[in-house]
């Protein structure tokens, strides 16, 4: 947290230095405000190096840290859920199985009779030139 603070406090400060030269510049305060943040971070990119990475992984610790404490948290009720949806699905699969096996002994399997694609005569209409208008009828419309 140290580190942190350090760093952060340490740019705020850069800032801060950086635009109140630029004001002093007659620069406007909002573009002074622009181009001491740029300047501010260019500047501890080049020269904050080590504080800003040893803030980095302190930031890395605390949250693998964090992600532990939560790892062993278990959801009681989504725990129920899936032993509900558990036993659930095994007496119901057993219930499906059973029958099968009653239907399956007792009956041969099932066929469906063939059908056969209808013809343009099935439909009512006759086969034409494709060329040739239709006349169009009153159920068409």
């Amino acid at each position: 947290m140290r580190h942190f603070l350090l760093y952060a406090v340490i740019r705020l400060g850069l800032w801060a230095v950086i635009w109140w030269v630029l004001t002093l510049l007659d620069i406007g305060v909002m573009l002074a405000g622009v181009l001491a943040a740029l300047i501010a971070m260019l500047l501890s990119i080049l020269f904050l190096d080590r504080l800003r990475n040893a803030a980095a992984m302190r930031w890395k610790a605390a949250d693998e840290r964090r992600a532990e404490r939560r790892s062993g948290e278990v959801d009681e009720d989504a725990e129920y859920e899936d032993a509900m949806l558990d036993t659930g699905s095994e007496d119901d699969s057993a219930g499906a199985d059973a029958a099968g096996d009653a239907e399956a002994s007792s009956a041969a399997p099932a066929t469906l009779p063939d059908l056969e694609e209808p013809g343009p005569d099935a439909l009512g209409t006759e086969a034409s030139d494709p060329d040739e208008p239709r006349a169009v009828r009153g159920s068409d419309r």
